[in-house]
């Protein structure tokens, strides 16, 4: 078994790491506070090839599914908010590459791939979150036209992006009756609802997205009809990987945090380092945070590898590495004290922003339901 990085994928990490620590970390606050993507930042991104990582290498960076958990992981060390977005950007970006046509890849890959559009995705609904395939925004046949009609939710990136991956029912009900289709902001009968107010992430703004009888051409299904419904779940493999180091990078800048602060603090004329149960709390994070890393890249590796498992230990490595690292981040504030409380320690805006990371992507008891129906169906 061999757990090293070849030397491609340490420079990936490294120029990552350090444009977080440069570029993110200093700015995190202020974008919270201005409430706003900041757009030249994706820009310089997408110039260092990471609007577009899992892209063939025509239109993007061909990178593995390993390589972007390297990418986002290091990204999220200065900021989860805003890596979490470019990571559902590169989702859309990922699946026009994987089922659009070649006119489609020609016309939106190279405008993904620089972030001159950027990409949302929109699948949950106000009655279906968990239960994806219950959906009920319609597309319907119209001429040369599909004839959109239904609201989409807790959209990130409603308003701000340029073009939505929407699932929509084009059949009958169940999986089978959902399309993907392509819908370029500003199409008549298109349109947004106010900024949803939340706990974390603010800065990416998330907002209904609302279809009135938006027609968008047939040319804009993105594959095959009534196959919608299989793209979203498989970007969800690659999606869930990506949310995990989201979150993963920033429980340990959590735990970076919270070693220099115990260096630097004294209590009862004793260094915090010097108190056994505060060391033991250090240990556990880092043993936490070590079997996460872990975890997460033997399940990209196996997404890369096309393994018959792949799914299930998406689920599993989403599930367990979002869990460690909330818990992390939440220690880290503990650690702090009264100071983990305020803003200008960063830690709170750290546990708000990993809170949903539970969440999205697929709940963490909808990824306990995945491994235990893959499991069963092994020894069935």
């Amino acid at each position: 078994m061999d757990f090293s990085l070849s030397d491609e994928q340490q420079q990936i990490f490294s120029m990552a790491r350090d444009f977080a620590v440069e570029k993110m970390a200093p700015n995190a606050a202020r974008w919270e506070e201005e409430k706003a993507l900041p757009r030249e930042l994706l820009a310089e991104l997408a110039e260092l090839g990471m609007a577009t990582i899992c892209v063939r290498d025509d239109y993007g960076s061909g990178l593995s599914r390993l390589d972007a958990a390297l990418i986002f992981e290091a990204l999220s060390y200065g900021d989860p908010s805003v890596s979490a977005f470019l990571s559902i950007h590169n989702m859309v970006a990922w699946m026009i590459d994987s089922f659009g046509t070649e006119q489609q890849r020609a016309e939106w890959l190279p405008k993904l791939a620089t972030m001159q559009a950027v990409g949302s995705y929109c699948l949950t609904e106000p009655g279906s979150g968990s239960d994806a395939a219950a959906l009920r925004t319609t597309a319907k046949p119209d001429g040369d036209d599909y004839r959109l009609d239904g609201t989409k939710s807790f959209i990130s990136g409603a308003g701000f992006s340029d073009l939505y991956v929407v699932m929509a029912r084009t059949g009958a009900s169940g999986p089978k009756g959902i399309s993907a289709i392509l819908v370029e902001n500003g199409t008549p009968g298109m349109s947004f609802g106010a900024p949803e107010k939340k706990m974390g992430w603010i800065a990416q703004p998330t907002a209904e997205v609302r279809f009135e009888g938006c027609r968008v051409p047939r040319g804009n299904l993105l594959g095959e009809e009534g196959r919608g419904f299989t793209y979203a779940m498989t970007g969800l493999d690659g999606g869930r990987l990506n949310i995990a180091a989201c979150a993963l990078g920033a429980a340990q800048a959590c735990l970076d945090k919270s070693v220099a602060y115990m260096k630097d603090r004294t209590a009862f004329g004793k260094s915090l380092t010097e108190f056994q149960a505060l060391q033991f709390r250090l240990a556990d994070m880092e043993t936490e945070l070590q079997a996460a890393r872990i975890f997460l890249r033997q399940a990209a590796w196996k997404l890369d590898t096309k393994a018959p498992d792949a799914t299930k230990h998406c689920a599993m490595a989403k599930r367990f590495v979002t869990d460690a690292s909330f818990e992390v981040a939440n220690m880290a504030l503990q650690l702090h004290g009264g100071y983990g409380y305020l803003a200008d320690y960063g830690i709170e805006k750290i546990v708000r922003d990993l809170r949903v990371h539970q969440i999205l992507e697929g709940t963490n008891e909808i990824m306990r339901m995945i491994t235990a129906r893959a499991l069963l169906a092994e020894h069935s």
